[in-house]
């Protein structure tokens, strides 16, 4: 049974994308920053064999975006109206018969090797969490070999350190529920730095690896 990947995304606009971010660090720089961790993650997921690709967006008048070049036509879909979690469980009720993973636009460690993970746990499980260091979750997958709970992201306290533990709070017992790789994403100013920082120490280290070589 074929495998979907879901990516979440918001045009990256000025007003729409990484509002928190861009009261920090102005705008411009948001917005630049957010395409570019966009485009990095489509280039990287898009082209895997093990899964299709569909890019679920917002604003829904934004399906011909030039940042979503990459992924085929017919498989950029508006997200629709409703809040966020009345957004994320569409895909589960609308794509095609298979497992589905949905994952967010702007998480820059995300790599094929977590995705095929989560992917693996949906083999024994019903659904899989892939938490963010911070309390929330960066992705959610479901085998969907049984109709989706009517609980899912009910009552969740979003962009909240409680958004994980209030989404598990709301599922039935008779699901089983694993969680994936933890990563970051990066809403504010904090966030970048770590990244940077991050980004910066893996720099020396390589360097200072090949010199010792």
């Amino acid at each position: 049974m074929k495998r979907h990947l879901v990516i979440f995304a918001r045009a990256p606009q000025a007003g729409r994308a990484k509002r928190r971010l861009a009261r920090e660090i102005g705008q411009t720089a948001a917005v630049r920053f957010y395409r570019m961790i966009l485009e990095q993650q489509i280039r990287q997921l898009a082209n895997d064999r093990r899964w299709s690709v569909w890019l679920f967006v917002t604003p829904d008048d934004s399906l011909g975006h030039p940042a979503w070049r990459g992924i085929q036509r017919r498989r950029v879909i508006g997200q629709g109206p409703g809040d966020l979690g009345q957004r994320m469980k569409r895909p589960f009720d609308a794509l095609p018969p298979g497992p589905v993973v949905l994952v967010g636009s702007d998480i820059p460690a995300m790599r094929p090797a977590h995705i095929a993970h989560a992917f693996r746990l949906l083999g024994r499980h019903d659904l899989v969490f892939g938490p963010a260091s911070g309390g929330g979750f960066l992705l959610v997958g479901a085998r969907r070999a049984k109709p989706m709970p009517r609980s899912l992201f009910a009552g969740v306290r979003w962009s909240t350190a409680q958004a994980l533990a209030d989404t598990l709070a709301g599922l039935p017992q008779r699901l089983s529920i694993a969680l994936a790789d933890t990563l970051d994403d990066v809403d504010d100013a904090d966030d970048l730095r770590r990244l940077q920082g991050a980004r910066q120490a893996a720099s020396y280290a390589l360097r200072h690896s090949d010199r010792s070589a």
